[in-house]
């Protein structure tokens, strides 16, 4: 938010009347604090647990292991060099895992 330097300023009473103000509108206003949701467009949006998903068809893409990646030998998952903590009997153990 811009600020321009050359307004006058408010006093400290001037503020307190605004602030005043304002909570008073909005002890008014409390009936507009209330959303309107339709529930059928929640519900399309959300997956039950448990829910029959035979009839689904997952499309992902799996690259093999890269060059500069590793597997670590603990949790079993794929890191960039960068996270390898240590090396104990040929095995590559990543950062967390060696924490």
């Amino acid at each position: 938010m811009a600020t321009d330097y050359d307004n006058p300023r408010k006093t400290d009473e001037e503020i307190s009347e605004d602030s005043l103000q304002e909570l008073q509108a909005r002890r008014s206003d409390k009936g507009t604090g209330t959303i309107d949701v339709d529930p059928d467009e929640v519900a399309e949006g959300m997956e039950l647990p448990g829910a029959d998903l035979s009839d689904e068809e997952l499309s992902v893409r799996v690259l093999p292991r890269q060059a500069d990646e590793f597997t670590c030998s603990r949790c079993f998952l794929v890191h960039h060099r960068s996270q390898l903590a240590e090396e104990r009997n040929g095995k590559l153990i990543c950062r967390e895992c060696a924490a």
